[in-house]
């Protein structure tokens, strides 16, 4: 309609230069011009009630229930519809924030009798749940002057789980293999394990602290007990969810790969038959499940903190140890998890040794890969120089509170974001195997 109303005002335009230069000009084309304006009037108008006419299609919307941070996912779009003839349609999806998509808006022809298949992808970049409601579509009048944009109700919801899925890549490999792809170095066992498991005939290698005398003596063979690394123990996470945590590497937060190095070491403790447990601090809603054995916490864990966020309050050890040590009850492995600074030196110093009279006490403490990169870059004006002084100073201070920690025999952990699930699961199997 554009179109025909640009080219019929072009004519008017042209006519009417040529009356002022008087030139002679037919009336005749001048009553063209305006029939031809009337009639493009009354076709719009006959175009439009038309298109007012045209019934809706039915949308179906095929969204998996739950999708992986970080991942790109495919939503399938199910367009069925009453109409007799061709019509090209254009779809756009109202996407919740915080999911990037690709393939919008989508185009198709609508076939008669036909039902219309399409996708476009999704990529969570926050866990949560999301809720979609409606969905817009442009359909096309008969005749092509008008376009009707019309919103399809379609609800629909799925929640964005932290990005377990190489979790459950190993299945298919022996443990070994899948750790050692994972960047898991698995250190020499010292000594034996301090969990019994087994008589078994005495082998060559076997060492004769090994040997069960009563057990020989009755079947008048060398018998050997073996053992088995301790499969009876309990593991306890206390997640920083406060300001500290809100640092950005890339895409994740570093309460995202906070909590991915949580599920992928609790993933492999649960497969070494122990108990593991979660209790959050700092947080809207602090969490807490006891210390439970078996794969299917693994589901509740995610079901727990699927939808987990940092806030901006500090974090407070004292309380969180407080409330940790009233809950837990028997001996644990406890893992802090945060990011240390050096304000938080005398507080954490208290809450840990608290924790260490009734617990095995681990701080995993994350360390920005900005810092890295700034101590490595190099310095060529004040302005660098003064940001290399300020990394190398504030680099220094939580070095020295990472020692003052060990000082009061408490292991420290420092990883950067991405390499933190490894390193835990590395020290983890380090002191299965030395009897820890």
């Amino acid at each position: 309609m554009l179109s025909w109303l640009v080219i019929l005002l072009a004519c008017g335009i042209v006519l009417g230069t040529l009356r002022a230069l008087e030139f002679a000009v037919s009336p005749n084309l001048s009553a063209i011009n305006w029939g031809l304006l009337l009639a493009l009037l009354a076709l719009a108008i006959l175009d439009a009630v038309r298109l007012k006419r045209l019934p809706s299609p039915r949308l179906k919307r095929q969204l998996p229930g739950s999708l992986a941070l970080g991942r790109w996912s495919d939503v399938h779009l199910t367009l069925e519809h009453d109409y007799s003839r061709p019509l090209n349609v254009q779809i756009f999806d109202h996407v919740p924030q915080g999911l990037n998509f690709e393939n919008l808006p989508l185009k198709v022809e609508l076939q008669p009798g036909q039902h219309s298949n399409m996708a476009y992808r999704l990529r969570p970049l926050k866990r949560g749940h999301f809720g979609f409601e409606r969905c817009e579509i442009n359909l096309p009048s008969p005749l092509g002057l008008w376009t009707d944009k019309r919103l399809l109700d379609a609800p629909d919801h799925t929640r964005v789980y932290p990005d377990f899925a190489r979790l459950y890549g190993g299945q298919l490999l022996a443990v070994d293999n899948w750790l050692s792809q994972l960047g898991v170095r698995q250190k020499q066992r010292r000594g034996l394990g301090l969990e019994f498991h087994q008589l078994r005939e005495f082998r060559e290698g076997d060492s004769l602290r090994q040997i069960d005398w009563k057990a020989t003596a009755r079947q008048r063979t060398p018998i050997a007990r073996e053992y088995q690394d301790e499969r009876d123990q309990q593991i306890v996470f206390m997640l920083d969810c406060g300001r500290h945590m809100r640092s950005q590497d890339g895409e994740l937060a570093h309460f995202d790969h906070a909590l991915n190095a949580c599920l992928l070491l609790s993933y492999v403790a649960l497969r070494q038959g122990d108990a593991v447990g979660l209790s959050t601090f700092a947080s809207e809603r602090p969490h807490y499940l006891a210390p439970v054995k078996g794969v299917a916490q693994l589901n509740v864990l995610l079901n727990s903190v699927y939808d987990l966020d940092s806030t901006q309050r500090p974090a407070d050890y004292q309380a969180a140890a407080n409330q940790l040590l009233t809950r837990q009850k028997r001996r644990a492995l406890v893992m802090l998890v945060t990011n240390l600074r050096d304000e938080d030196d005398e507080q954490l110093l208290v809450a840990v040794k608290r924790l260490s009279q009734q617990h095995q006490v681990v701080v995993a403490s994350l360390r920005e890969d900005l810092l890295d990169s700034l101590r490595h870059r190099p310095v060529q004006t004040l302005s660098e120089a003064l940001d290399y002084c300020g990394t190398v100073d504030y680099l220094n201070a939580r070095a020295e509170l990472h020692e003052r920690l060990r000082a009061h025999g408490v292991w420290v952990l420092e990883a950067r974001p991405a390499e933190l699930g490894a390193d835990l699961v590395t020290q983890y199997l380090a002191w299965k195997k030395a009897g820890s």
